[in-house]
């Protein structure tokens, strides 16, 4: 045991102590809280240097629709003309209505010499809209058709609520679990792929450099390992526990200097309206909801699992990367042992993607039992519930995998570390499990 001791603090401090590391560390939270508010800073920078945009209406019928905004400006003109396409020319774009847009929605084309923006093209078409709607229900010459219209296309906001155990009612947001859940998920993921990636260039360094030749003299292979991956463990829980106190300051400090919060986008599942997304935010009181929303989270459930997961499927892959390190003497060889390993992650992430339209779906349910997914998918379902047996089962069997994982890797593990020369292939890897 305390030669395990020593191998890990020596795994931990000379991570530490890497000027990479600290300056990834130290920069990190910069550079994420710079990826949510610098977007926004310059989102609210608008062009209000009005460019002229000219209108050409053969028709007669749109004279003076168009009003401009501190960044385009409508001019009209009979007809367009040779001036207008030079790139010195003060006209930024010209909007040619060619017939009656009732009779005939498509006629009317937007020139320009670059690609036209979205503002723009939002501006014009939602002028355009309006003024059709109006001229086609003028056309039925029903009194108060306008008005009925209106009525009938009134959207129903709906809040949503749930029961706590004690009965008494809370907010919930499923956009909010949703949230929630994808970023527990995305860290594990992170965290799994990056220091077991970390655990394997770790095995293979020191077997390259002939350094492990040494070190077996003394200690266990088992044990080599085991402190390898106990060590870059503890390596990637300080660096993340210093990444959330700095963002989760970063992220109040620019709050306040913003003097609002980000709206940080979701993935939105396939299928999902846009406009029933809209529809089902709350009309009043919103931030408050979402304020009562977020208390609703189980979060003594998610941080509990979270950590149990976090350390189970990194025990999982970081097992297997050591092995995979271990049975290959160059960097460029372990692709072909780690391809299955990240295709596995990856459907792991896509079905978490995925669960979210069903959370008790068979997609949802079966890859969140299986070990090698279940530390990924799970999470996305805790925020919604999820049946106590199904958690415990689902850790059981991620725990179980685990330690078989680490059994056949350090069996593995033993023998690899100390074999050179051609790469070893899948049968003599088999053989090497059958050894005592």
């Amino acid at each position: 045991m305390n030669k395990l001791l020593i191998i890990i603090r020596r795994e931990f401090l000379t991570r530490v102590q890497k000027k990479s590391f600290i300056v990834l560390t130290l920069l990190m939270p910069f550079i994420f809280a710079a990826l949510i508010f610098v977007p926004l800073a310059l989102a609210g920078i608008k062009d209000d240097s009005g460019k002229q945009v000219a209108v050409v209406d053969k028709t007669g019928l749109y004279t003076g629709l168009f009003q401009g905004n501190a960044a385009y400006t409508f001019v009209e003109v009979p007809d367009t003309t040779a001036e207008m396409r030079d790139e010195d020319s003060p006209i930024e774009a010209v909007v040619l209505i060619s017939d009656t847009l009732t009779r005939r929605p498509d006629a009317f084309t937007i020139y320009s010499r670059r690609e036209v923006s979205s503002e723009l093209l939002t501006l014009v078409q939602t002028q355009l809209n309006e003024r059709i709607r109006q001229d086609k229900l003028r056309a039925y010459d029903v009194p108060g058709l306008d008005s009925i219209i209106s009525d009938v296309q009134t959207q129903v906001s709906v809040s949503t609520k749930k029961w706590t155990a004690d009965g008494t009612e809370r907010h919930s947001d499923t956009f909010v679990a949703i949230g929630a859940g994808f970023l527990f998920t995305f860290l594990i993921y992170m965290f799994v792929m990056s220091y077991g990636a970390m655990v394997m260039q770790s095995v293979l360094e020191e077997k390259t450099g002939r350094i492990v030749e040494l070190m077996v003299s003394s200690v266990r292979p088992f044990q080599l390992m085991m402190g390898k991956i106990v060590g870059i463990a503890l390596v990637g829980f300080l660096q993340l526990a210093i990444w959330g106190v700095m963002l989760a300051l970063l992220l109040m400090a620019a709050g306040l200097l913003f003097g609002q919060a980000p709206t940080v986008g979701m993935h939105m599942p396939p299928g999902t309206d846009a406009a029933a997304m809209q529809a089902v935010q709350p009309a009043e009181g919103s931030s408050q909801q979402l304020l009562q929303a977020l208390a609703g989270l189980p979060y003594a459930e998610m941080g509990v699992l979270f950590v149990l997961y976090f350390v189970g499927g990194y025990l999982l892959y970081a097992s297997f990367f050591a092995a995979a390190g271990a049975s290959v003497s160059q960097q460029e060889d372990s692709a072909q042992f780690t391809m299955p390993v990240v295709l596995l992650m990856l459907f792991g992430l896509y079905a978490a993607m995925y669960s979210v339209e069903n959370t008790d779906g068979p997609l949802a349910f079966w890859a969140s039992l299986f070990p090698l997914t279940s530390p990924i998918v799970m999470m996305v379902r805790i925020p919604f519930g999820v049946p106590l047996w199904q958690e415990f089962l689902s850790l059981a069997l991620l725990y179980a995998t685990s330690l078989l994982f680490v059994w056949l890797g350090a069996k593995i593990y033993r023998t690899g570390i100390l074999m050179y020369g051609k790469k070893p292939t899948l049968r003599e890897i088999a053989r090497w499990l059958r050894y005592d």
